[in-house]
C-alpha cells in the first residue's frame, strides 16, 4: 500500500498511542511532508516540558521518529504545495493540515500513483476524501 503520512499517524506510533494506525505493517512505501519532522520534535518537546519526560525518554522518542523518517519519502514544502495549500477547499481545514493535503495531492498527481492518505486527524481526513483520496486511520 502507498500511504501519505502524517503527523498524528508518526506521533502514535512513536509515543505507544493507542489506535495507532492497524494499516502500518502494510504501508509498502510512504511518502511526508518534511512538516512532519518539526510537528513531531515539537510535540516531543511539549510532553517533555508538560509530563516531565527524563533525557533518555525523549532521546528515545526522537530517534523513533527520525527512524520512521528515514523509511519514508520525504517532500519538501515548496511554492507549489504552498499555493496549492492556500487555494479553497470544500471542507474547513487548518493551515498545516491543507499542506499536508496539498503535499499529497501533488504527489499524487505528479507520480501517478495510486496513494491513500493516512491520518488520526478528523479534519484531514474529511478534507482528503472531499478531494477523492481513500482514508485510513480514522
Amino acid at each position: 500500500m502507498n500511504v501519505y503520512v502524517d503527523s498524528s499517524v508518526i506521533l502514535r506510533l512513536v509515543l505507544g498511542q493507542r489506535n495507532a494506525l492497524r494499516e502500518w505493517r502494510r504501508v509498502s512505501s510512504g511518502v511526508v511532508s518534511a512538516l512532519a519532522e518539526v510537528e513531531c520534535l515539537r510535540t516531543l518537546d511539549r510532553l517533555r516540558i508538560a509530563e516531565g519526560l527524563g533525557d533518555a525518554e525523549i532521546v528515545r522518542r526522537r530517534e523513533a521518529v527520525f527512524k520512521i523518517l528515514e523509511t519514508l519519502t520525504v517532500v519538501e514544502p515548496t511554492r507549489p504545495v504552498l499555493a496549492r495549500a492556500a487555494q479553497p477547499l470544500p471542507v474547513v481545514l487548518g493551515t498545516l493540515d491543507a499542506i499536508h493535503l496539498a503535499t499529497a495531492l501533488l504527489w499524487h498527481e505528479q507520480t501517478e500513483a495510486d496513494l491513500v492518505l493516512a491520518t488520526h486527524d478528523a479534519a484531514l481526513g474529511l478534507a482528503a476524501r472531499s478531494v477523492g483520496f481513500r482514508v485510513v486511520g480514522l
